[in-house]
């Protein structure tokens, strides 16, 4: 079939730069999704975007839509004639279809004859749908807020200029959002402020090149990229370049040229988090560190021009970055005049939540919670509660006033500013942490502490006045603190009765009249949590329902014996092992008496070899595993359990259970509560049974 290659190319007003990827990537699905639908092929489709564009290219695209083969079936010829005349039925079919009845045919169908109406639909020319494919993928853009322009009624992110469509070398004519296609696109708004006439797809990168445009987002990153890092190199630092800057930069500009300027040193003074947030979040600057990582008074901007004198680019930059800088200063050293303590009494005009009362309430609770913490972490209490109490007074700085990005980091400044121990500054900070999935979590025992206590005190409040996660929808960002609790505990490996903790935090709400069973309804809610993480592991839903069987209250613990039982669910004896189990516990849930304080086995009412087999194994199986799992070496512990496989196959083979002497058959019933009870040190492994 011939093929074309299709063009489109959307000319606006400035593109928002934080959208601008996703705009581009929605656009490109936009088309190629229509185009699958239409049953068009194409060899590849490529998007373009840049702060003033939104383009796409498919190569190689079918001309026109394949034919179609249609049949329709209709009724049984049986019931289509009588004595040899149509009936309605055979009339409705051929009306159905708009053909005469002598257009119909006759065909066995699932052994039945039946009439049946061939055809074939003629496939569309492609230049006829492209049009409207455009329009249906710019309708279906992710825009929360669009805008009007001129006196026109169309509706877009940005004012649209120009619009560009071409198949092959062919103008496709359509009116899109107010504006005609044609094959004109623009160049640089200030290097090649012309039209450029775009005759073929292909040439479209070398054209707008020579305009002064990089059309190819992520060529055009790649660039910013090696040039601010050879703009480093010539200073002898290292430029520190986060992915969503750069990604911010690439959307801002359409011909990058990379520019190094300068700071006053007496900044430095600054915390190097505040500079940071100045050159990055409003002048959109690259910040450099030296060979012992501290910062430099330098600065890396981008910009959408190549100046005849960059000098006057650099000090428009310098000029405006100043002020930024200079407000900064002004507001750390006035902060430091009082301490963080002297600012409690301000958290009291703080509301934290309506029903929950004001920041400094918040800061109460949470210090009880951190002290009650801290004892079962036989962590330091004096530095635990300082660090709570202290913990939200840098919010009423003028610093965080001004960098709300800033706190904790204020905090953790302004305390050591004060004297207090490093631990409790550090606390300070790392309250917040993980700030999102995969941050780093807190380096310091305090800091965790204060970080488990204050996440637990909002989820545990919010749960109290009926405002817990429902679908997707969490506002308060829950279902994160959650699960930053919980790795926290894991990976930190702190020794920590979650369920305790939880309900001394419903302890700390004297204020309010808690819901009846709200301790368990936030430990199940942790759980869930479990459940996803262990997912995203690629863990199966069976090894995890086995270890919550038992509701261990202790993360660390609930995490090791996962690990443990997943790594046993991949021995050979595991199937066969959580089959028997599986059979242990149908038998002593029928019989009411699978507590192992009834399981005391009499050995002199082992009659057969087998059942004796089975009570000599499990009692080596015992004194190996049960020292195991008294250290939490639970995999070890699972892997002697193991070696009981062939022992239990065999009694199950060649003893009845449930036997006619009542004395036999009690015994025997104690024998497998026993094997039961041993497993259950970990988990249920009859939950791994695949039936």
């Amino acid at each position: 079939m011939a093929t074309r290659d299709f063009f489109v190319e959307i000319g606006t007003g400035e593109l928002p730069p934080k959208a601008l990827r996703q705009l581009s990537a929605a656009f490109t699905a936009g088309i190629r999704s229509a185009v699958e639908a239409a049953g068009l092929g194409f060899s590849s489709i490529d998007s373009f975007a840049t702060p003033r564009r939104l383009a796409v290219r498919i190569s190689g695209l079918d001309e026109k839509q394949a034919d179609k083969a249609i049949e329709k079936t209709g009724p049984a010829v049986a019931a289509a004639y009588k004595d040899g005349k149509p009936t309605p039925a055979a009339a409705g079919f051929a009306r159905s279809c708009g053909v005469e009845l002598e257009a119909l045919e006759q065909v066995e169908k699932d052994g039945v004859l039946k009439l049946t109406f061939r055809s074939t639909s003629k496939g569309s020319e492609t230049k006829a749908l492209l049009a409207d494919f455009v329009v249906r993928a710019l309708a279906s853009l992710p825009i929360p807020k669009k805008m009007r322009w001129g006196s026109s009624r169309e509706e877009f992110v940005r004012p649209v200029h120009w619009i560009v469509m071409l198949f092959g070398t062919e103008v496709l004519p359509a009116t899109i959002l107010g504006i005609e296609s044609g094959r004109h696109s623009r160049g640089h708004r200030f290097m090649h402020d012309q039209t450029i006439e775009i005759t073929a797809a292909a040439q479209y990168e070398a054209l707008l090149e020579n305009a002064f445009v990089l059309v190819d987002y992520d060529a055009r990153k790649e660039i910013i990229r090696r040039l601010v890092t050879e703009q480093g190199e010539q200073l002898g630092a290292t430029v520190i370049i986060e992915e969503d800057l750069l990604d911010e930069v690439t959307a801002l500009v359409e011909w990058p040229v990379a520019l190094t300027g300068r700071f006053d040193e007496h900044f430095l003074c600054v915390p190097r988090e505040a500079l940071v947030s100045s050159l990055k979040s409003h002048q959109k600057c690259f910040y450099l560190l030296d060979d012992k990582e501290q910062l430099l008074p330098n600065f890396i901007t981008v910009s959408n021009i190549i100046s005849k004198d960059p000098a006057q680019v650099i000090a428009g930059n310098e000029r405006v970055i100043r002020p930024r800088l200079s407000d900064a200063k002004f507001f750390f050293d006035t902060d430091r005049k009082r301490t963080l303590a002297s600012r409690q009494e301000q958290l009291k005009t703080i509301v934290f939540q309506q029903e929950l009362g004001t920041v400094f309430e918040k800061s109460a609770r949470v210090s009880q919670l951190s002290l009650f913490i801290a004892a079962q972490l036989s962590a330091s209490e004096p530095w635990c509660e300082r660090a709570a109490l202290l913990s939200k007074c840098d919010l009423v700085t003028d610093l965080v006033s001004e960098f709300a990005e800033l706190q904790g980091i204020a905090g953790y400044h302004y305390a050591l500013h004060d004297a207090e121990p490093e631990e409790v500054a550090l606390a300070l900070n790392e309250q917040y942490m993980p700030r999102f999935s995969g941050d780093q979590l807190p380096s310091t025992t305090t800091g965790c502490v204060l970080a488990i206590a204050d996440k637990l005190d909002t989820i545990v409040g919010l749960f109290a006045i009926g405002q817990p996660p429902t679908g997707s929808k969490d506002p308060f960002a829950l279902r994160r603190a959650a699960l930053g609790i919980l790795r926290i505990i894991v990976e930190k490996e702190l020794d920590l009765d979650i369920l305790l903790c939880i309900r001394n935090a419903c302890a700390q709400y004297r204020a309010l009249k808690l819901p009846e069973g709200l301790d368990t309804q936030v430990f199940e809610f942790l759980l869930d949590r479990f459940r996803a993480w262990y997912q995203a592991e690629g863990i199966s839903a069976e090894v995890f329902q086995s270890v919550l069987q038992l509701k261990p209250t202790k993360p660390w613990d609930f995490n090791l014996r996962i690990r443990a039982v997943h790594r046993f669910s991949q021995l050979a004896e595991a199937q066969s092992l959580a089959s028997a189990n599986k059979r242990v516990s149908n038998i002593l849930q029928k019989q009411g008496d699978a507590k192992e304080s009834d399981s005391t086995v009499d050995p002199s009412l082992l009659k057969e070899p087998a059942e004796q087999q089975l009570a000599d194994t499990l009692e080596k199986c015992r004194l190996v595993a049960e020292p195991l799992f008294q250290r939490r070496e639970y995999t070890a512990g699972l892997e002697a359990l193991a070696g009981s496989k062939q022992a239990i196959d065999n009694f199950f083979e060649k003893v009845l259970v449930m036997d006619e002497d009542p004395a036999l058959r009690a015994n025997r019933i104690k024998l497998l509560g026993a094997l039961r009870t041993q497993f259950l040190q970990v988990a249920d492994i009859s939950y791994l049974h695949q039936s």
